[in-house]
């Protein structure tokens, strides 16, 4: 599985390091909530609203580089808007490595 990186946020910070620091103080502030509310909803197969909060945490994914996981995201959400949850293990394993990484931030 791919690896959370910073060539996008290094892209739209060029060179600010401030912006640079916010925006992963921002992503680290707001992800564990939109995980937690994406998992309640999923959990109550909230299909509909569970699709919103992927909606969400897609910016994210592509934000922290994760092109594969994005894509796998796209396709998960719209599977949630028919009320198919396919594609959730792997949906669900991306937000795991972000949560990890997160971490270590």
């Amino acid at each position: 599985m791919e690896l959370p990186n910073h060539s996008y946020i290094d892209q739209l910070a060029a060179g600010n390091k401030a912006f640079k620091e916010k925006l992963l103080a921002v992503i680290k502030d707001e992800f564990p909530e939109e995980k937690a509310i994406y998992l309640k909803n999923i959990a109550a197969k909230n299909h509909k609203e569970a699709a919103e909060n992927v909606h969400k945490i897609k910016h994210k994914i592509s934000i922290l580089g994760l092109e594969k996981s994005y894509e796998i995201a796209v396709a998960f959400e719209n599977n949630l808007k028919e009320d198919d949850s396919t594609l959730r293990t792997e949906f669900e394993a991306v937000l795991n490595v972000i949560s990890e990484y997160l971490i270590t931030l």
